[in-house]
């Protein structure tokens, strides 16, 4: 199974869900990557508060490097998760087809049908990185053991 996680800057949200959603699954069985819809910061690592409130659960993704969702994406990953409407519509006007298109989830469906969206930290204050860490590990605990269970 491989699971990519999209935002809009790959620089917040999506690296803490991949991190997170790794530290959650058999790395032999499961792929985790993530990517932005925008190429703001390709190359770059996260910013330096997910790195932190990553580090602060035990998770270490000082090592991932952004880069921009592509279409092949598609062919590459079976689950898309994004963080935001923005992404979702984003994602979904490059799907070629119908089965592109289904891929692409709001992460926080898998808690609750309501459409509800991570907020964008980015603004914020160190706080609300903790706030969307949580947000995505609960919707992250869900989705590894709906992947492990399969």
């Amino acid at each position: 199974m491989n699971v990519l996680m999209v935002c809009l800057g790959n620089i917040c949200r999506s690296p803490l869900a991949e991190g997170i959603l790794k530290s959650k699954v058999n790395s032999t069985q499961t792929f985790v990557d993530s990517a932005g819809t925008a190429g703001y910061h390709v190359g770059n690592p996260p910013d330096p508060r997910s790195i932190k409130v990553a580090h602060d659960y035990g998770i270490n993704i000082s090592n991932q490097r952004c880069r921009r969702f592509t279409i092949s994406d598609f062919d590459s990953f079976d689950l898309i998760y994004v963080m935001d409407k923005s992404n979702y519509a984003d994602i979904t006007r490059l799907a070629r087809n119908k089965s592109d298109a289904e891929k692409v989830k709001l992460i926080l469906s898998e808690i609750n049908s309501n459409n509800e969206e991570v907020p964008d930290p980015y603004h914020d204050s160190d706080d609300g990185f903790k706030k969307v860490y949580i947000m995505i590990d609960k919707a992250c605990t869900l989705i590894a053991a709906r992947i492990e269970n399969k």
